[in-house]
């Protein structure tokens, strides 16, 4: 869920939106309530034509979309992709269900966008542009989610969340995504000492992530989707630690700016 106080004012308290450029292209990365500010930023430097990926349709996730003005408006294009309910869930179902009375005002019925609706499975290559490859793959999370690897001109990120790791096991699916990947950003809601308590909840850790980008030659990884309690002061103290243990580590924050 968003949070806000005095104690996260440095990580920020927006849930997951990621906005990756490709040169003049951009990608969003979920539909969280980071959603909205990015679209107020990139429709005041004019990019009227977007591609949005969902991980998954958790509310985290999407609480965002209904929010997200360009979906609205005449002259704009929003393409979204799903994958991880293929078969049972198309994603013009998906976001018809969520935009609808009673849960919201309006249906997507009103938007005057161009609107694209493109459904694949995990494990397919897609293609929004030419020369923009993003690889996929299935998540360990309950009802399932997409991990994403975006390669373009010889560069590659890769967003790996909502995933759940087994004790003392590197999960195939996500060594394959971040492999001698530049960057990557991994699910690190819990800590190890509280996965007891969480397992089955389907989220990881930050000693995990190090792991993971040791084993697969990583050049970076960056934790998101922190616990809604974690603190700065937590968040920070994490940071350091996890800098000592893998030199590319950090704890992304809210409105981070990274080139790769």
């Amino acid at each position: 869920m968003p949070i806000c106080g005095d104690a996260f004012r440095r990580f920020g308290g927006n849930t997951i939106c990621i906005e990756v450029r490709c040169g003049d292209h951009v990608l969003l990365f979920d539909a969280g309530t980071g959603l909205p500010n990015a679209a107020r930023e990139l429709a005041a430097e004019g990019v009227t034509d977007f591609n949005l990926f969902f991980s998954h349709c958790h509310y985290d996730h999407i609480s965002g979309l209904p929010f997200f003005k360009p979906m609205y408006l005449p002259g704009y294009s929003v393409s979204f992709w799903s994958g991880h309910l293929a078969g049972k869930m198309t994603t013009r179902e998906m976001i018809c269900a969520f935009i609808q009375p009673p849960w919201f005002p309006v249906g997507p019925d009103i938007c005057a966008a161009k609107m694209g609706m493109n459904d694949f499975r995990a494990g397919d290559v897609l293609e929004p542009h030419p020369g923009i490859r993003i690889k996929t793959g299935g998540l360990a999370h309950p009802g399932g989610s997409i991990g994403y690897r975006i390669e373009w001109e010889g560069r590659s990120v890769a967003i790996i969340t909502d995933t759940e790791h087994v004790p003392d096991e590197l999960d195939p699916t996500v060594l394959d995504l971040i492999r001698n990947v530049d960057l990557f950003f991994y699910d690190t809601t819990y800590l190890e000492d509280e996965m007891d308590t969480y397992r089955g909840y389907g989220h990881s850790t930050w000693e995990q992530a190090i792991k993971l980008a040791k084993a697969a030659n990583a050049g970076r990884v960056g934790f998101i989707h922190h616990a809604p309690t974690r603190t700065d002061d937590e968040l920070s103290a994490i940071d350091t630690l996890a800098a000592k243990r893998f030199k590319g580590a950090f704890c992304a924050f809210d409105g981070q700016v990274i080139d790769v």
